[in-house]
């Protein structure tokens, strides 16, 4: 049977290349991506879908899928703020997770990062351990948290942080073996492939899946 599929954040480094893959895959029938009102944008082969993620509960009829997928996610610079960052990766994200469980049960996929852990010293892992804790927290039948290191691949707005640290990373990868394999650099389309292939699994539960698993699952 056929799934239909929901994607926030599609316009991202992963959900881009995510989009991409649930357009071209045989298992998907029909894929709506979210986009912010201030950034319109056109897709081949899937429906977009113009939001206010301050009013998101203004579009609840529209958020029905059988997957979703968050790719939600922002920096501190970017936002401009912690608490407009926390609203990106955190607020938004739940949200969404509620509104699309008030139309049935769901499949929901999630990006949060290697290292997210809401007791965390640093203010970017504790909120992502934030956001998990709290879809934990929901009566999801399928909870899929991937846990990528540092992103690579090619960004619509420069990063300079990323572009070093992925120069750092081509010497540091092959350097990291057996368990710190977690903290090898990692492209985004690998990571977009192993969201695209644990969905396809129909879990049950909630599942963290970490940056050397994800390299695995998303080889191909």
């Amino acid at each position: 049977m056929l799934k239909s599929a929901l994607v926030a954040g599609g316009t991202g480094l992963v959900g881009s290349q995510l989009v991409k893959l649930l357009i071209q895959s045989a298992k998907f029938d029909g894929v709506k991506v979210l986009v912010r009102k201030e950034n319109p944008t056109q897709i081949e082969g899937a429906d977009v879908l113009e939001v206010d993620y301050e009013r998101l509960s203004e579009f609840e009829q529209y958020l029905k899928a059988d997957v979703i997928f968050c790719c939600l996610g922002t920096t501190i610079k970017k936002a401009g703020s912690k608490e407009k960052f926390r609203k990106v990766d955190y607020a938004y994200p739940y949200e969404l997770a509620k509104l699309c469980l008030k139309n049935g049960d769901i499949q929901f996929n999630i990006i949060t990062a290697n290292g997210a852990n809401s007791n965390s010293f640093f203010f970017y892992n504790r909120v992502k351990g934030d956001i998990e804790k709290a879809l934990a927290g929901l009566n999801i039948q399928n909870l899929n948290i991937f846990r990528p290191s540092l992103l690579l691949g090619k960004r619509n707005e420069k990063r300079i942080a990323e572009e070093v640290g992925s120069i750092f990373a081509s010497v540091v990868n092959p350097l990291l073996v057996g368990k710190l394999k977690k903290h090898r650099a990692i492209q985004g389309l690998t990571v977009a492939r192993a969201m695209l292939n644990v969905s396809l699994k129909n879990l049950s539960g909630i599942h963290y899946i970490e940056s050397n698993d994800i390299q695995k699952i998303g080889k191909s």
